[in-house]
């Protein structure tokens, strides 16, 4: 099962690229959690603290697709890093500006939120010019949804552990930094200077006259609200059953299930229409949310959660194929950008409507929206099978060292249908 990630990971530059990009991502990653806690610090409420979280989540998810279409425009090093130290300067600032006057610090939240750099899109379209067999590219789609998990468990532990030993101004300082060499690691690399995308339609919706991948982001928009509301129901799961402690349990089991789902999915090469698969997955998904509404012990609802995330890491790894293939010429780190704007969007959505949901009834009822919203998912990939399916076995096109294999403003795909 490790062959094909370790064959990807010896590639050159392959764990460099990947490394840096998690890396240059932690302080986008734990930007919610650490402000909250950098705010309770400072001795500001709890709705003081959302309120700013809630704000650098908007910002960020506003500039993630148009930062992508700068990269598009001008390549890596020159976006990516200067937005780097930017956002990194502005959460520097809220640091420092503390929480005593509002509006600059909304302002250097807002900041640093708008410019954090797209480095998980921009890795997406280096990947092709680092692997040059295209059923590597695919299996480094799955590696890359497995460590996003890795990094989203790990980043937490860290930010906690910086500020029980400094304090959490100096934690907000010093994962930022991390952050920009994370980041420099990545822009001054071979791939990363060399890399150009291929030349674009000029366009005012950018990747988005693409029908198949608007259609791909408004069944991602339901997955992420899956995700954003299973957080709250676990929350309401854990007061009733133990605290704080049995809420960390739940987690943890989503985030093993994805691990051990994503590790598995992309250990092999699958072959077919990748669209079709998808649907297999989400509809999977959706199942495996509903056992979660039963509400047994601890030891069985942990159980349960590992089981809830086995299918987010392989849908989202075949979600990154239909990317690559839908993404029109010129366009695909934009278009990588907005599937994760779009998630991120769908997981705060998510995270509102459990809320009152839950309040009415309970943790039983906050256990079926996730359920819900899967489906909904799978009804919309089901009704736009038409514009997701793939294309004619004709229509391949010869790979190049172009990350942008579409090669016209037709949705085409490299890899021959495979993924």
């Amino acid at each position: 099962m490790t062959g094909a990630y370790v064959e990807i990971l010896r590639a050159r530059h392959a764990a460099r690229l990947l490394v840096g990009t998690l890396v240059g991502r932690l302080p986008n990653a734990v930007a919610s959690l650490a402000i909250m806690l950098f705010v309770r610090a400072e001795g500001g409420s709890y709705s003081l603290a959302g309120g700013l979280a809630a704000v650098y989540g908007v910002a960020n998810a506003v500039g993630q697709p148009l930062l992508g279409r700068l990269v598009d425009l001008y390549g890596q090093p020159r976006v990516q890093l200067p937005a780097a130290v930017a956002s990194a300067l502005a959460m520097a600032g809220f640091a420092f500006v503390g929480i005593g006057t509002l509006p600059l610090a909304y302002a250097a939240v807002v900041a640093s939120g708008l410019l954090a750099p797209p480095l998980e899109g921009g890795l997406r379209a280096l990947w092709a010019s680092v692997l040059h067999k295209e059923g590597q590219v695919h299996t480094a789609y799955a590696l890359d949804a497995v460590a996003q998990e890795v990094m989203f468990t790990v980043g937490p532990l860290l930010l906690t552990l910086c500020t029980a030993l400094w304090s959490a101004q100096a934690a907000l300082l010093v994962l930022n930094a991390v952050g920009v060499l994370g980041a420099l690691s990545v822009v001054v690399s071979a791939p990363s200077r060399a890399w150009r995308s291929a030349p674009r339609e000029a366009h005012w919706l950018g990747a988005l006259r693409s029908a198949g991948l608007v259609a791909l982001l408004a069944a991602f928009l339901f997955v992420g609200m899956a995700m954003g509301s299973i957080v709250v129901a676990a929350a309401s799961y854990a007061d009733d059953n133990g605290g704080d402690a049995v809420y960390g349990w739940l987690m943890a089991g989503l985030g093993l299930g994805a691990l051990v789902g994503g590790t598995v999915y992309g250990a092999r090469q699958w072959g077919g229409d990748p669209a079709r698969r998808l649907r297999v997955l989400v509809g999977l998904l959706a199942v495996c949310y509903l056992p979660l509404m039963l509400m047994p012990s601890v030891v069985a609802m942990t159980l349960l959660a590992v089981l809830a995330g086995v299918f987010l890491a392989p849908c989202i790894a075949c979600a990154f194929v239909l990317v690559d293939r839908h993404a029109p010429r010129g366009t695909v780190t934009e278009a990588f950008s907005w599937l994760v704007t779009t998630f991120t969007v769908g997981a705060s959505v998510g995270t509102g409507l459990a809320g009152p949901v839950v309040e009415a009834g309970g943790a039983l009822w906050g256990f079926a929206v996730p359920g819900a919203a899967g489906a909904v998912s799978l009804l919309v990939l089901l009704g736009t099978g038409r514009v997701l399916a793939a294309p004619a076995r004709g229509a391949v096109v010869a790979a190049s060292s172009e990350n942008d294999p579409n090669r016209a403003v037709e949705p085409r795909f490299s890899s021959g249908d495979r993924a």
